[in-house]
């Protein structure tokens, strides 16, 4: 399936049907995990964890004991990094009909920080059990669903622009990259803030954060970890429809509203016809 058919499909699970993860599954996983590599050339360890085994617990999930985490150097866009990386672990996962949801607070974090082996300078942004979602949600992963209203999305021209942010994107403008912009949309992203904001100027997209209070922490941005998710969406899709992009921090000076600082750019052009 194509990156927007995938991202649609998709929803984060909270609640399992307990019989846990093949050993085929698992291995698929860490084999895909492996070579999930970022525009930001930043390496990411992963690692399946049993909460049993390593006596983790979370209060949101139910029906599974399999999660996987990532951990990394601190350094600059190492936000961006694990969530562009990450996010393409969760694609494909879902690809296999696996369960996952991105977990940042809602965990033991020390637990999962042991297991995970921590060394100094490494941190563990997410981690997101594995499993096969129940055939019914839990009543609190309803009632968490309806109070970030999990299944609504800011319309297109909120957060997608054409040469500047006076001037909203539509849908008709946007060509044959309205998959990429549309995969984008439908993002997960931390308490479903959607903070992406894209500016399409010729053939570069230029990426910025749009700022919500409350939901940066001492250690990491969560929310450029959302924007990591965004540019992985942004890429793979665009690959799908035929273009190749070229990954660039080049900031283009364009004037931005409050709040909303640059993140990164992809320069976009069709690929060749094969010969």
């Amino acid at each position: 399936m194509k990156t927007l058919e995938i991202a649609r499909k998709r929803r984060s699970v909270r609640t399992f049907d307990g019989k846990g993860l093949t050993p085929e599954d698992s291995q698929k996983i860490m084999d895909f995990a492996e070579k999930a590599e970022n525009p930001y050339g930043l390496s990411i360890a992963w690692k399946l964890l049993d909460a049993q085994k390593d006596g983790l617990t979370t209060p949101v999930i139910v029906g599974t004991d399999v999660f996987i985490g990532g951990k990394m150097l601190r350094a600059p866009h190492a936000e961006e990094a694990f969530g562009y990386s990450f996010e393409k672990i969760v694609l494909f996962a879902e690809s296999l009909s696996i369960g996952t949801t991105w977990i940042a607070g809602t965990m033991d974090r020390p637990a999962f920080e042991r297991a995970m082996e921590l060394a100094g300078g490494e941190v563990m942004p997410c981690v997101s059990p594995l499993g096969y979602p129940a055939e019914k949600m839990s009543l609190r992963e309803t009632v968490m669903r309806t109070s970030i209203k999990a299944d609504s999305r800011m319309d297109f021209g909120e957060v997608f622009f054409d040469g500047s942010f006076d001037k909203p994107l539509t849908e008709s403008a946007a060509g044959k990259l309205l998959e990429a912009f549309e995969a984008v949309r439908i993002g997960p992203s931390a308490v479903n803030r959607q903070p992406w904001r894209i500016v399409l100027c010729g053939n570069k997209a230029h990426f910025y954060e749009k700022d919500s209070k409350g939901l940066s922490g001492n250690d990491w941005d969560v929310q450029k970890i959302d924007m990591g998710i965004a540019l992985s969406h942004f890429e793979l899709a665009a690959k799908d429809c035929g273009f190749e992009t070229e990954f660039e921090i080049s900031d283009p000076g364009l004037a931005v509203p409050a709040s909303v600082k640059y993140i990164a750019s992809y320069t976009i052009k069709e690929q060749e016809a094969s010969k």
